[in-house]
């Protein structure tokens, strides 16, 4: 008894494997979109917390008087002035990743006129690190030859100035984002010409 086999129309072989891989493509397309929008949760989690960028906070130790000289000369009037302050300052980074700053630059000023300054190097500073920064400013004298209170503030003793650091850092996030972030300090304060001290000293913090 023969029995009869039917053979597959390759018409429809065709449309069959056709089917086959729209369908092997299909799939692969929503594994490959799934893993990407995991990847990209992950990315998110990690930039809302772990490597959430912070800013860098700026903060003045101390400011000591280096060298001192002042006096006045009254014929012909003239002052003589020579003022030299170490300035301590430190700049943490809480940051999960390391952070760049630009060159940058310290500055001394009395009542508003700016008297000296000292440039700050561009540099980086590690992942939850602290740089350390030790500063000399000095005063130019001859920025303040037209200046009257100058030689009235020498005659009694007390010569008040302020001191200004402004850095500009950059947060790289994850390899994908820079975050910019700066961060300044003011502090005024008092130099006594008598005893060499610094007295009254206030200071004031921001970031943007």
């Amino acid at each position: 008894m023969n029995i009869e086999q039917k053979e597959e129309h390759p018409l429809n072989a065709n449309n069959n494997n056709r089917r086959k891989r729209k369908r092997r493509t299909c799939i692969c397309i929503s594994i490959t979109v799934s893993i990407l929008l995991l990847i990209a949760l992950v990315i998110l989690i990690l930039a809302l917390t772990v490597f959430k960028p912070k800013k860098p906070v700026t903060t003045v130790n101390s400011i000591k008087i280096k060298d001192l000289d002042a006096s006045v000369n009254l014929l012909p009037l003239r002052v003589s002035l020579n003022v030299s302050l170490d300035l301590d300052i430190s700049i943490k980074n809480p940051n999960k990743v390391h952070v760049k700053y630009r060159n940058s630059t310290a500055v001394i000023s009395y009542k508003g006129q700016e008297v000296g300054d000292v440039p700050i190097p561009a540099g980086e500073i590690g992942s939850d690190g602290t740089k350390q920064m030790n500063l000399t400013l000095t005063v130019f004298a001859d920025r303040l030859l037209t200046n009257i209170d100058v030689y009235r503030d020498v005659i009694s003793g007390n010569l008040p100035v302020s001191t200004y650091t402004r850095v500009a850092s950059k947060v790289r996030l994850l390899n994908l984002f820079n975050i910019r972030v700066v961060s300044t300090s003011s502090c005024d304060l008092n130099i006594s010409i008598s005893d060499r001290s610094v007295s009254n000293q206030t200071c004031h913090y921001t970031n943007k």
